[in-house]
């Protein structure tokens, strides 16, 4: 078997889902339409919650964050991936996709730590609301949100490394949208079973352990919020957490089917379209899942483009 490196050759060749589509064109469209939304309204929500002075509080503390890296993350690889599909050309450096491959890792990361850290916010201000400001405080929320960043940077620093160090063999071509370890491991030259491991060990640490934490999260909020005796408690507190939890299914759901199912239940289209899902997709729905049935967001985002509306009247 014939060898490659970084040495040689130029890089990668991503055969992503564009390449597989019977319509590139229209699934191009989409992909760019999905990531405009992602960009619009993940900075809106962001400016929203800066400079709201109401939505200074700790839930809206760790939402905004979501938002900065729902704004990152699709970030990492779409422009390169339109650009490359409208100019013929889908090679990435060896360098570059070890880049690219770090930033998802980071981002996916730090983001699955992140939502448990929220489903935590969420059982301390409906289970305990007395005493949430405590545990709830600005150090507390700093120190979550740097928890997960560093975390998530420590863990993608390692597999990419470990990853990167691989000889690879001749054929360069990575059946798939994006740098992401298992399919890199398809192309390495030699026996990944125990590194494989690691990965689901990893994947399960940083989804499965996180996700069993939401569920007990919300199955303690569940049963508090039966007992409450206002309907209209009720009712907040379940549109806040349902909310919540479609973001965890949609995120969970698609990296655990990456990073934690056997790969035997893999497919290169299905890959594609996961990865697609939690990298494009998921980020340009959140914020319109958090915001449009939340009123404390949609009357902060009323006030600020009231404050910022240009004067209508005639300047002459």
């Amino acid at each position: 078997m014939e060898y490659w490196n970084s040495t040689l050759g130029s890089g990668f060749i991503l055969m992503g889902i564009l390449n597989d589509s019977g319509s590139p064109e229209l699934l191009c469209a989409t992909i760019t339409v999905l990531y405009m939304l992602a960009l619009t309204s993940n900075g809106l929500l962001l400016l929203v919650i800066t400079v709201d002075s109401r939505l200074h509080v700790p839930m809206y503390f760790l939402l905004g964050q979501l938002s900065l890296m729902d704004l990152l993350f699709p970030s990492v690889f779409t422009p390169k991936t339109l650009m490359d599909f409208l100019h013929h050309e889908n090679t990435i450096s060896f360098g570059g996709c070890a880049l690219q491959m770090f930033l998802v890792l980071t981002l996916g990361g730090a983001e699955d730590l992140l939502l448990a850290f929220m489903a935590y916010d969420r059982y301390m201000a409906i289970c305990h609301p007395l005493n949430y400001m405590v545990f709830m405080r600005p150090t507390v929320c700093w120190l979550m949100v740097a928890t997960a960043w560093i975390l998530a940077f420590l863990s993608a620093l390692g597999h990419t490394l470990y990853t990167m160090h691989y000889p690879f063999c001749k054929v360069r071509k990575i059946r798939h949208l994006l740098c992401e370890i298992p399919p890199l491991l398809k192309l390495a030259c030699a026996d990944t079973s125990r590194y494989e491991l690691l990965v689901y060990v990893t994947g399960v640490t940083f989804l499965l352990l996180p996700l069993s934490a939401i569920v007990a999260s919300y199955a303690l909020i569940l049963c508090t919020v039966l007992h409450m005796p206002s309907n209209e408690g009720k009712q907040k507190a379940l549109v806040t957490c349902s909310s919540h939890l479609t973001v965890v299914g949609m995120f969970y759901g698609a990296a655990t089917f990456m990073y934690v199912l056997p790969s035997s239940l893999h497919s290169p289209r299905q890959d594609n379209i996961i990865s697609l899902f939690y990298t494009v997709v998921t980020p340009a729905l959140n914020p319109l899942i958090y915001s449009l049935r939340n009123q404390e967001v949609m009357g902060a985002l009323r006030r600020v483009l009231r404050k910022y509306k240009l004067p209508t009247h005639n300047a002459f």
